[in-house]
């Protein structure tokens, strides 16, 4: 059985994930793209700035401008770049350094005020009231790296090894469909356990599962290992993967050297250019991410807009999201501990949340289940566009399989003469363990609308056709219908009595949001069918 083996001889022996069949390419070197000294100098440059009322005041004015367009006209045959549209590293510096905590006056507290609803106003203005839902799933928790802060590295004695078997995992992905799920995130660590030809199964095997009434996943992301060229191309074959993600987790190189102990991971230069052997084998939908609490936050801010910039400046394509995780305690994992080496407080998370909207307002920012509800909430408000709900970050969690019944069967270790027990503990503790239909019911009260639409990655509406689309001001005849599309279906077939009632009349309040009649007669038409008993229809 394809999940049963282990990959060929020579991975084992030399720990590699992905090899390389095409070394010829050449790649900007990493200290170009990442510039710390420049990072360190801005930094140091704004903190008076950051004080300056005007100043800031000036700077949220010119994100709103920048985001809303309205110094960008030109023709729709050549959309501006929606990098172009953010602040530059000087003005996203001076955010940054807007002082908190035993810091922050009385000013400052009002300029934070003012870049919270600078941050929801233009996340309304581009993405609507839509809250893209998803939910990661773990294919195995092999992993041969040796990072500090995480539950899976490869010397904590105390996790349980394991990985979903051909059945595990279409039961798996058969409980995430009948909690309402359409858009999933495939997730495994680096191992020859674990190989990628195995991922590359569980892919096209994900794709191929249904469950009625709602049918298929439809839309799966993967959150893998760095991959050569070569596999980049191997991926993109499968036809079944929207986004490819990968963390830099901290861009400050000493950090970096810390806090990556051993193992391919601890290799810089050669997980910064992931995103470049993406695009070059044909990934051109990329997430990237900082876990937040490894290095100072405004250095992993400013990183990743270089990051970002050097990507679209290169390959015409930026990320396409940008994850905001923030370390939570690990078993295993010393790094963990006191949310990691340099702690982000509360304020400074909800700070540097809205200064990444402003910083890159066309881009998706992804929220965890890291962060408990609460804070969630508050973040919905500064920019976050998706979220993850009802996460497990176990192996076979979702359809409750027991853990005995793993494929490995490795589940003792030697400590000296004793043997002791292991347990299956997640890659990182949840802070939200709210079920699915619970956070579509506290979204609706909230305000906004629950989705799972997946329309624009089908149609191909990414890049600079969906600037075209909020050029024109469109956004909410394309994506916000489509989203209550999927909202409808999911009240039909999965929502429980409560939220059923609310999200009815969420819809029939909504439906008044639409600006285009003749897109609001289309919907009103796609909505009876769906009423009827058909499913998966979007603009």
């Amino acid at each position: 059985m394809i999940f049963a083996h282990y990959a060929p001889l020579v991975l084992r022996r030399f720990k590699k994930w992905s090899i390389e069949a095409e070394p010829e390419h050449k790649y900007k070197p990493a200290v170009e793209i990442i510039r710390e000294s420049e990072i360190e100098s801005v930094l140091e440059s704004t903190k008076e700035r950051a004080s300056d009322v005007k100043c800031v005041r000036d700077i949220l004015q010119k994100a709103r401008e920048n985001a809303f367009l309205t110094q960008n006209t030109a023709n729709d045959s050549e959309p501006m770049s929606e990098f172009i549209q953010g602040l530059n590293l000087q003005e996203t510096a001076t955010l940054l350094n807007i002082p908190t905590g035993s810091k922050m006056t009385k000013q400052s507290e009002s300029l934070l005020n003012e870049l919270y609803e600078t941050a929801f106003e233009i996340k309304q203005r581009i993405y609507g009231n839509r809250i893209v839902l998803f939910a990661p799933l773990y294919l195995a928790n092999y992993c041969v790296n040796q990072c500090t802060y995480c539950s899976f590295r490869s010397s904590n004695k105390l996790q349980c090894r394991s990985a979903l078997s051909q059945n595990q995992l279409i039961a798996e992905v058969k409980a995430l469909q009948e909690l309402g799920h359409r858009r999933l995130l495939l997730v495994a660590g680096e191992s020859p356990k674990y190989s990628f030809d195995q991922v590359l199964s569980a892919i096209t095997l994900t794709a191929s599962i249904s469950s009625p009434p709602c049918g298929r996943i439809r839309r799966i992301n993967v959150e893998i290992p760095s991959l050569s060229v070569s596999d980049f191309r191997r991926l993109k074959q499968t036809n079944s993967v929207g986004t490819y993600t990968l963390f830099q987790e901290t861009y400050h190189r000493e950090t970096f050297r810390k806090v990556h102990v051993s193992g391919p991971k601890s290799d810089y230069d050669h997980r910064l250019l992931t995103m470049d052997r993406a695009q070059i084998g044909g990934i051109d939908d990329v997430g990237i991410g900082a876990l937040f609490g490894l290095a100072d936050y405004r250095f992993e801010v400013l990183a990743m807009l270089q990051h970002a910039l050097h990507l679209e400046s290169t390959y015409r394509a930026g990320p396409h999201t940008i994850s905001i995780p923030r370390i939570q305690p690990a078993v295993g994992a010393p790094d963990s501990v006191g949310g990691g080496p340099n702690p982000v407080s509360d304020q400074d998370f909800k700070k540097l949340v809205a200064v990444i909207r402003l910083s890159v307002p066309y881009t998706g920012m992804i929220l965890s289940t890291r962060e408990a509800p609460s804070m969630r909430n508050e973040l919905l408000h500064l920019g976050v566009s998706q979220m993850s709900a009802g996460s497990k970050t176990t192996i076979n969690s979702y359809s409750g399989g027991n853990q005995e019944e793993m494929e490995n069967e490795d589940k003792r270790v030697r400590d000296g003469s004793q043997d002791e027990w292991v347990s299956d503990y997640g890659q990182f503790s949840l802070q939200d363990n709210r079920s699915v239909d619970e956070i579509v019911y506290e979204l609706m009260k909230d305000g906004f609308v629950p989705s799972w639409c997946t329309a624009c990655y089908r149609k191909g509406r990414t890049g600079e056709k969906f600037m075209k689309i909020a050029k024109r001001g469109n956004i909410h005849n394309y994506c916000h219908p489509n989203g209550l599309l999927t909202l409808q279906e999911y009240l039909m077939d999965y929502a429980t009595p409560n939220t059923k009632e609310l999200g009815e009349q969420v819809l029939e309040k909504e439906k008044n949001t639409i600006t285009s009649q003749s897109a609001k007669n289309v919907y009103a038409k796609k909505l009876k069918r769906i009423q009827q008993g058909e499913h998966d229809l979007y603009f």
